[in-house]
């Protein structure tokens, strides 16, 4: 019996981008392994937060996505399924400048963490760049609040993030 490989999809050709600052709203790159988390923190990043967001379930893509386009945060669950996000960020913090100019260190981040990772996060938090925790389930008040100096707020929140249905006119049939 064969077996495959849960390999993510490959990455779309991308043009590089300009900086993070370069008139483009700032992206996020945020590696979770649930998809309804995933989709959760993007929603609401996009829904208040001036952003775009990238997200995946793997650690290797994650570094992959982050050598090809610059970022203005990243996110990371502490338990990936392929690696760790504390070792992730370890090797982007060495690869990132590298591979964007003018780039003296990867960009500022959050660790998703689970009552488990809280030891660790402990360690971690001792780094410039670690801006603090999200725990789980992620809570948009906490969210909002860490994200807060990073990403600049969205001037008319629910209604440029979609959260709220259309408006649809109301007809009556005769």
């Amino acid at each position: 019996m064969a077996t495959q490989s849960l390999r993510p999809p490959p990455l779309p050709a991308e043009e590089p981008s300009g900086s993070p600052t370069s008139g483009s709203p700032p992206r996020v790159l945020l590696a979770e392994e649930s998809l309804p988390y995933r989709r959760v923190i993007r929603e609401a990043l996009t829904a208040f937060r001036e952003c775009e967001v990238d997200d995946t379930p793997s650690g290797e893509h994650a570094f992959e996505m982050a050598l090809r386009r610059e970022y203005s945060l990243f996110i990371f669950s502490i338990p990936l399924p392929d690696m760790p996000g504390d070792l992730l960020d370890r090797l982007l913090v060495k690869a990132y400048p590298l591979a964007h100019r003018g780039t003296h260190t990867a960009p500022p981040i959050l660790f998703l963490t689970r009552p488990a990772d809280m030891q660790l996060f402990e360690t971690l938090k001792r780094d410039v760049r670690v801006r603090g925790s999200l725990s789980f389930p992620p809570r948009l008040d906490q969210l909002l609040s860490l994200t807060s100096t990073l990403l600049p707020a969205r001037s008319t929140p629910a209604a440029s993030g979609g959260l709220l249905p259309p408006v649809m006119p109301f007809s009556q049939n005769p």
